[in-house]
């Protein structure tokens, strides 16, 4: 084992990716069949969030991205969020918000379905409103919101009379709050969360050689993974965080083998003479989809540990390739093209039907959220590289706060443990 310590390099160009150029959030496609929902401004002191915003603002803006909620007036929405917040001493407040129905209250029952009562600091508003937002949604909609998850990606930007720079950022879900990590000369890519969260494998091209590193978040050291010679690359970690999936051509041809992150050992998991990459472990830890052009062009395929047996997954279009799975294992997302087109879509495992979720031709590197219903997304906007998210019914789609750079390559985090 090897573990090196974390040194950003060329600190002094550290405030390039620290500053938040451009901020903006433009929600770009309309929604139908939402859940018609108001959210009242907070009595009280105005207190500005991170971003400059007000949390009812961002509440909305929440609830917005997600594709399940229309904004409304109070008269005609199902439900409404109301709060009040109050100073409580030098950077304290108390806060306090209620969500009840608008219409039909069950005979018997109460319209309040909750209330909430926060003490938190100034720094801690934003995430304060992100908490409230995943309340909502997980109270009407049913399943865990994402609010308070996060994202890591590279951003890429060039200097005044500099070579370009890389660096690894980690964000809030909504591109709010960038905290780099890693800033290198080379270029960095494919990073990837650890199912607790509290790491991050990606890689460098350090030295003019790929190699596969992690990166603890909370003590800020890295540690060497692999680094044979020729391709070192598409880390993907097993479900207990034990394991990680690799693309490495030790015997030529890019094939998939699976390191232990204990020994550093290996086994080659697929072989012949096609290109194998990009593998991703099932929610199980049972089998790992693939991509692969062993029947002529990238398609996505399963390889079962159990049997060895791999069976192909993706038949419609000439181009399949970048698997994400839903933690169900029933939903994959995928880059897919078609007549030429390429764009974001939708398999479900069950039935093979494929639903198209975004296709200008932009699209790039596809990553779901931990609850699969939203992906996130590279894309290019105005000759450069930004974040979007598109709904998981396609029908919603929201651009991310730009940067100074291309922001490329992004990753999803799974639920975060406090």
């Amino acid at each position: 084992m090897r573990k090196i310590k974390l040194i950003l390099i060329l600190f002094c160009y550290f405030f390039i990716f620290s500053a938040q150029a451009e901020l903006y959030m433009e929600l770009n496609q309309g929604m139908n069949q939402a859940i018609p929902i108001a959210i009242s401004p907070l009595t009280g002191p105005v207190a500005m969030a991170s971003g400059n915003e007000t949390l009812d603002a961002i509440i909305r803006h929440d609830l917005n991205n997600s594709g399940q909620f229309l904004m409304t007036a109070a008269n005609s929405a199902d439900y409404q969020l109301q709060g009040s917040i109050s100073e409580q001493g030098p950077n304290q407040y108390s806060v306090t918000f209620e969500l009840k129905r608008a219409f039909n209250t069950p005979v018997g029952g109460s319209p309040l379905l909750f209330k909430k009562v926060f003490q938190v600091k100034h720094l801690e508003l934003r995430q304060l409103a992100h908490t409230v937002s995943d309340s909502i949604y997980e109270q009407l909609c049913g399943v865990h919101g994402i609010f308070n998850t996060k994202i890591a990606y590279i951003l890429k930007q060039w200097p005044k009379g500099s070579a370009p720079l890389y660096a690894l950022e980690v964000a809030d879900y909504d591109g709010f709050n960038p905290q780099t990590l890693l800033v290198s000369p080379s270029p960095l890519m494919s990073p990837t969360w650890s199912p607790d969260g509290h790491q991050i494998a990606y890689v460098s091209f350090e030295n003019n050689h790929a190699a596969i590193y992690l990166q603890n978040l909370d003590t800020g050291q890295r540690r060497l993974i692999t680094s044979f010679e020729g391709i070192n690359g598409a880390p993907a970690f097993s479900p207990d965080g034990a394991k990680m999936a690799v693309v490495l051509t030790k015997t030529d041809n890019p094939k998939i083998y699976v390191v232990n992150l204990n020994t550093l050992s290996n086994e080659q998991i697929t072989d012949g003479y096609s290109i194998d990459t990009e593998p991703l472990w099932s929610a199980d830890g049972r089998s790992l989809i693939f991509t692969s052009d062993r029947d002529g062009a990238p398609q996505i395929y399963r390889y079962v540990f159990a049997t060895g047996q791999i069976s192909r997954l993706t038949y419609q279009g000439n181009y399949n390739a970048k698997a994400s799975l839903s933690a169900d294992n029933k939903t994959m997302i995928i880059m897919h093209r078609e007549n030429g087109v390429f764009g974001i879509a939708k398999q479900d495992l069950q039935t093979g039907e494929l639903q198209i979720l975004a296709n200008s031709g932009l699209e790039e590197s596809p990553s779901l959220a931990p609850n699969g219903k939203m992906v996130l997304y590279a894309t290019q906007y105005q000759g450069r590289g930004v974040l979007a998210l598109v709904s998981i019914d396609g029908r919603t789609k929201v651009r991310l706060p730009a940067r100074a750079g291309t922001l490329q390559e992004p990753a999803w985090s799974p639920y975060l443990m406090s």
